[in-house]
């Protein structure tokens, strides 16, 4: 099946194009711009832009900015960046829902005049009330008599700034006995005597978003107005208001599964909540699922949409597994990221037998990429290895350094342990080895068989860097959204200091494997830091 009609929506804009409902494909991200984007946005990003672009359309980023209590110009700068940086173009594009504020407050008259909306007195409380159960019906509001003329005084007086935050809402006139308690008679504005960060004090009044986001749409042209499983109750109320103004345009809304991913919460609020309460370090810190944290992280753009792409497009919500995201990283990276040597945890080796000075070895960036060219590596008496590449008591088959025992070190000589120095608690502190000089890797006239090959660095030459060892930030696959702290992982960031051979810090690219250890990122934020994108392990197979 071809990428057009291989989910529903696509199956869904391939028969309209045919059928002649619509003649281009027209879609819109939405976000609101009271926090950052997460990989769960990613996906509706992807399909958004992706079904436009494949028909040749287009698509608009438009935030919803009815909200400004909750909401700030930080966060439209950080969405439209996290937008771009995915790799999608909005062009001329770029909209809010407070360009269409007096459209939105004419539709509104309209629907006074029409008796389908009335100013209502009631606090959030009694309306609670009023509005019943999923079992039982609800009440109309004591205002819901009033005439056309009185409500629409009274809107235009909300407009003008009588009145008091919470005094009077503007409501729809649907019905209070429906069965979807969206349609319960919705409040379509509220007064809120807030500064707003685009039209500054001009309206006291805010459309709430289901009235706006509709119209938005309509006003647009938008051909396919797709959104979460979870607006599919919302739907009656974006067709209600739709059908009851004087619109040019009634797109349809289809609605998609959400993306659950294991191992972290996808809840704007709990997100928040993590920052503000200190859990993380931020919005982007690189164990959060936004898009800033995982692109701080080493995430690539290419993995997330290739993540979306395979996960697919569905009608039922379910858990995707984190192994998945790691393998779609991996992928990207397998074959451009150049690879050096770090050593995380240092055990110093003293080469006995070494007397000349330091040397430079040439080792490939890339096994299986030549383009990456070579670097220098330099080599000497004093050596630093991985402390887990040697055991005083090896098991059986091990294939790494032991006394008495010999190993290569990559790109470079066969050594062998003949001294372990320990300190007065018995911890080992230095290795004693030889090395042979005619084992240089490449040019090895030894016949000597060493039944491994560990990584190194110069002790030296070697730089001091930091780097960060990120694991999943709950311990939970599927975290409790009521008590989701109590799953946060206490190690899900460990920092160490490392030693890494010296081309690392000074080559042009960020991302790098460190062999044998997994792949890392330069921090953007802080020097001489490096962040453990994924480890080598890979526990999803396609």
């Amino acid at each position: 099946m071809d990428a057009e009609t291989s989910d529903f929506i696509r199956q869904r804009i391939a028969h309209d194009l045919a059928s002649g409902t619509n003649t281009s494909v027209v879609t819109r991200f939405p976000p609101e711009p009271n926090g950052y984007l997460h990989i769960g946005h990613a996906k509706s990003i992807c399909l958004n832009f992706g079904v436009a672009a494949e028909h040749g359309g287009k698509t608009y980023l438009r935030f919803d900015d009815t909200n400004p209590v909750k909401e700030d110009q930080a966060f439209v700068e950080a969405i439209s960046e996290d937008v771009a940086w995915l790799g999608f173009d909005w062009g001329d594009r770029l909209t809010y829902a407070s360009d269409y504020f007096e459209q939105l407050y004419g539709f509104a008259l309209e629907l006074i005049d029409a008796d389908k909306a009335f100013v209502c007195s009631l606090n959030a409380e009694q309306m609670r009330e009023f509005r019943g159960t999923l079992t039982e019906p609800g009440r109309n509001s004591p205002d819901r008599d009033r005439s056309a003329a009185e409500n629409r005084d009274l809107f235009e007086r909300m407009r003008a700034g009588e009145f008091a935050d919470g005094e009077y809402v503007l409501r729809a006139k649907i019905d209070m006995a429906s069965p979807n308690i969206n349609m319960r008679d919705p409040v379509l504005y509220r007064i809120r005597k807030v500064h707003h960060q685009r039209t500054g004090d001009a309206w006291p009044i805010y459309p709430m978003y289901d009235y706006t986001h509709c119209i938005c749409d309509a006003l647009e042209g938008i051909t396919h107005s797709l959104c979460t499983l979870e607006f599919a109750d919302h739907r009656p109320l974006y067709d209600w208001v739709l059908d009851n103004i004087s619109a040019n345009w009634h797109p349809p809304q289809i609605e998609f599964s959400r993306l659950g991913l294991e191992h972290t919460v996808m809840s704007k609020r709990l997100l928040l909540q993590l920052v503000t309460e200190q859990h993380v370090d931020g919005w982007d810190d690189p164990r959060m699922p936004t898009i800033a944290g995982m692109r701080r992280r080493g995430v690539t753009a290419a993995a997330i949409r290739d993540f979306c792409s395979r996960i697919g497009v569905t009608k039922q919500d379910n858990l995707v597994e984190m192994g998945l995201l790691d393998y779609c990283v991996r992928q990207d990276l397998e074959a451009s990221a150049p690879r050096g040597m770090a050593v995380l945890e240092p055990l110093k080796v003293v080469i006995t037998n070494y007397t000349a000075g330091p040397v430079q070895l040439t080792a490939p960036w890339h096994q299986q990429n030549e383009s990456l060219g070579t670097r220098e590596l330099p080599f000497s008496g004093e050596l630093f290895i991985e402390r887990a590449d040697f055991e005083l008591e090896p098991p059986k088959k091990y294939k790494r350094l032991s006394p008495g025992e010999m190993v290569r070190l990559r790109y470079g000589y066969i050594i062998r342990c003949d001294e372990v120095i320990t300190d007065a608690d018995g911890l080992i502190q230095e290795l004693q080895c030889t090395y042979f000089p005619d084992s240089k890797s490449g040019e090895d006239t030894s016949g000597l068989k060493p039944k491994g090959v560990i990584h190194w660095v110069s002790a030296q030459e070697s730089e001091a860097v930091t780097v960060r060892l990120y694991e999943r930030l709950f311990s939970d696959a599927s975290p409790d959204k009521d008590n989701f702290l109590d799953a946060l992982d206490a190690n899900s960031l460990t920092e160490v200091s490392a030693r890494l051979e010296p081309a690392l810090l000074t080559a042009q690219a960020s991302h790098f494997q460190f062999e044998r250890t997994g792949y890392f990122f330069r921090d953007s934020k802080l020097e001489r830091t490096f962040n453990r994108t994924v480890t080598l392990r890979d526990s999803w197979k396609p």
